[in-house]
């Protein structure tokens, strides 16, 4: 099958970026199958590469290699390598992170985390649907895991027309499953927690709040399993409350609390409105909210959510009190969220500075020809006056 594009729209695809979206065709040679792999053409006829197609999906070609092959050869090594690099952060005090890291490991569309023995496993596209036996069966000969399971439970999956699926696929799952993260330790769920079961993008600046949480009342809105406020708690913060609209996430934080030994009080809330009180002062307020825009085309409400809530938080910090504030919206670009934030800043009259600016950690890598992969962002500020 040869994909051949049209004049002017080869350039981005040889500079490294993984998608062809199907405006860019100019036309198709051979049988359109997901199964298959396609040779990708600029219009003057010279090979780009190789990757797989997906006429249902808007991005109908995911780009594999820059030559005319791809083999299951080629995908143990691009798995081995991922692996291998993850050595960095699996230490003596982190049994847990992210191995396979979709585009950003050259694998669009596949996933791989491990927890302790384990692993989860989610494919968002057909492309790697079609590559599902071999790709298990390499984690296996690789990595001898106690379990995979798996949570391709994505909208992405089904705007490729694929069906969910989830569940166990070999080993047996332990009863209570721990992770350690830097010494901490954690609950997690892999059958109904959010996204894979752990947000392992933000572990190092989950670390850094712990390290500016000393004699700080903390307050960790959308909450979940407590991993911020965990993190605060055994910082030395004087008091630590976590908000989150989910009596399920609650229960997880509590566990989790109880786990590492710390007191962490739970609030069941909506954080705009809870924010929105009239109550006291924190020290330190971490914002890590869920995805506000899916699409290019809710980038506006988005920025209309991120500024609401980024205004009530600063307006409850004290005097000298930090702000650590997310998006995990891609379509919201760094520059933008920064934007947002200062002119909440502005607008209710607060002096911030600037003390870091965060993403993810390095088990998230990312295809620097594909800025849609550097979809975490954090400001740390400190409030002035």
């Amino acid at each position: 099958m040869k994909i051949l594009l049209k004049k002017g729209k080869e350039k981005l695809v040889r500079m490294g970026h993984p998608w062809v979206f199907s405006g860019a065709v100019d036309s198709i040679q051979g049988k359109a199958d997901e199964k298959r792999l396609c040779a990708v053409h600029a219009f003057d006829g010279s090979l780009i590469g190789t990757g797989y197609y997906n006429e249902k999906s808007a991005i109908c070609v995911r780009m594999l290699s820059k030559t005319d092959r791809f083999t299951d050869d080629d995908l143990r090594k691009r798995l081995k390598d991922a692996i291998e690099r993850r050595t960095q952060v699996l230490c003596g005090d982190t049994d847990s992170c992210r191995l396979v890291n979709s585009e950003g490991d050259f694998l669009p569309g596949l996933t791989v985390e491990r927890y302790g023995q384990g692993l989860c496993l989610q494919i968002t596209t057909a492309g790697m649907e079609a590559r599902r036996g071999s790709i298990i069966n390499i984690l296996n000969e690789l990595l001898s895991p106690a379990f995979i399971y798996e949570r391709s439970d994505t909208e992405a999956r089904q705007r490729e027309g694929l069906s969910i699926s989830e569940g166990l696929i070999n080993g047996e799952l332990p009863q209570s499953l721990i992770i350690k993260e830097k010494s901490l330790n954690y609950v997690v769920n892999l059958a109904s927690g959010q996204k894979t079961g752990f947000f392992f993008d933000q572990r190092e600046n989950r670390a850094l709040v712990r390290n500016y949480s000393a004699d700080r009342a903390v307050c960790d809105c959308f909450s979940y399993s407590g991993g911020f406020a965990i993190s605060a708690a055994l910082g030395g913060a004087k008091s630590v409350l976590g908000v989150d609209t989910s009596a399920k996430a609650g229960k997880w934080l509590n566990e989790n609390a109880k786990l590492n030994s710390v007191d962490i009080e739970f609030k069941e809330d909506d954080v705009f409105s809870y924010l929105r009180q009239p109550d006291s002062k924190f020290d330190l307020i971490i914002l890590d909210p869920p995805k506000f825009a899916r699409h290019a085309g809710e980038v506006d409400r988005a920025a209309r959510g991120y500024k609401d809530i980024n205004l009530a938080a600063l307006k409850r910090l004290s005097t000298g009190g930090l702000l650590f504030t997310f998006s995990c919206s891609n379509a919201v670009d760094p520059y933008l969220f920064r934007q947002i934030v200062f002119s909440a800043a502005a607008d209710c009259g607060r002096d911030i500075q600037l003390l870091h600016a965060l993403t993810a950690g390095v088990d998230h890598p990312v295809n620097v020809a594909h800025k849609e992969g550097e979809y975490l962002k954090g400001l740390v500020l400190r409030v002035v006056s």
